[in-house]
């Protein structure tokens, strides 16, 4: 197992942003998108990195944008370290199977959210009022019971703290009608052509956030795409309706999480190393399973 990376320090690179798990820097074909060990749950980042983590969501995220590129296209310009600028070369041990070199492009300012189960924050919604983010269900739904057809549920974009949930009549009118109709019938393509692989190698994808970019005027799929930290993955072997199932993603973190009396506010507590290996498994987990591949 190699040394966990909870940061990067490219001393001749300019920094562009640090998100919550990957350091983005600004070179001169694009941008450089580092996939730290960083874990975060409820908008917190733990202190404790999870080993290998960033390799992971990675190698999933590039597995995804090839396997959909035919739907749509992305920001990728290489992720092989060999073909990078010379410049990058020299940081290759630091880069190699954790980064990405993609362009850079104007981003949609929504998550967009696509849920084919109930389950999450839209479980608690439904449950106080029939519906999520102003799409009415119908009545006696179960959690995580599968919807009668996925739904788009847009959200705004924070850079610190939550994202808000937003219904699509909010989005029209930050956007246009036009725009926002293209993100919502090309999230929920998308969604449906990952999840039908997906569940034929025995994962349920609940449900997903995708980011989109637009380059030339086209949309293109950025950032991370239906990883274990971008989307709610379940076992198709143990699924059953009425409560919340085993996950293959950082679920199982926040359910430890919700057994501390922490206030959900930095700083995170100290993990366990029981439960970072446990995490980690389950990252290793989903990656064998979606690429057949072994880490």
């Amino acid at each position: 197992m190699s040394q966990a990376v909870l940061s990067t320090d490219f001393k001749d690179l300019k920094l562009f942003k640090r998100g919550k798990v990957r350091d983005v820097y600004e070179v001169a074909s694009g941008l450089l998108i580092v996939a730290t060990d960083r874990i975060s749950a409820f908008d917190v980042i733990m202190p404790t990195p999870v080993t290998d983590k960033g390799k992971i969501l990675n190698q999933i995220a590039l597995f995804w944008f090839d396997f959909l590129q035919d739907i749509v296209p992305n920001h990728i310009i290489a992720s092989d370290v060999k073909k990078y600028p010379v410049g990058l070369q020299k940081y290759s041990d630091q880069l190699d199977r954790r980064s990405m070199l993609v362009k850079k492009c104007r981003v949609a300012p929504f998550e967009c959210v696509v849920r084919g189960y109930l389950s999450g924050s839209g479980w608690k919604e439904y449950k106080k009022n029939g519906s999520v983010c102003g799409i009415k269900l119908p009545a006696g739904l179960k959690e995580s019971q599968k919807l009668p057809e996925a739904i788009f549920t847009p959200s705004t974009k924070a850079d610190v703290g939550h994202d808000e949930n937003v219904d699509f009549e909010y989005m029209k009118n930050k956007i246009g009608a036009e725009m926002a109709g293209k993100l919502r019938d090309l999230s929920l393509k998308v969604y449906g052509t990952a999840a039908s692989y997906a569940e034929k190698k025995g994962i349920i994808i609940a449900d997903t956030k995708f980011e989109f970019g637009i380059l030339e005027e086209n949309l293109i799929l950025i950032d991370e795409v239906l990883t274990p930290d971008s989307s709610r993955f379940w076992p198709k072997d143990s699924y059953q309706p009425g409560g919340a199932p085993p996950s293959f993603d950082k679920q199982f973190l926040r359910d430890y999480l919700e057994t501390l009396s922490w206030d959900k506010t930095p700083p995170g507590p100290v993990l366990p190393q029981e439960i970072v290996d446990k995490t980690r498994a389950k990252y290793l987990q989903a990656y064998r399973v979606l690429t057949g591949k072994e880490f």
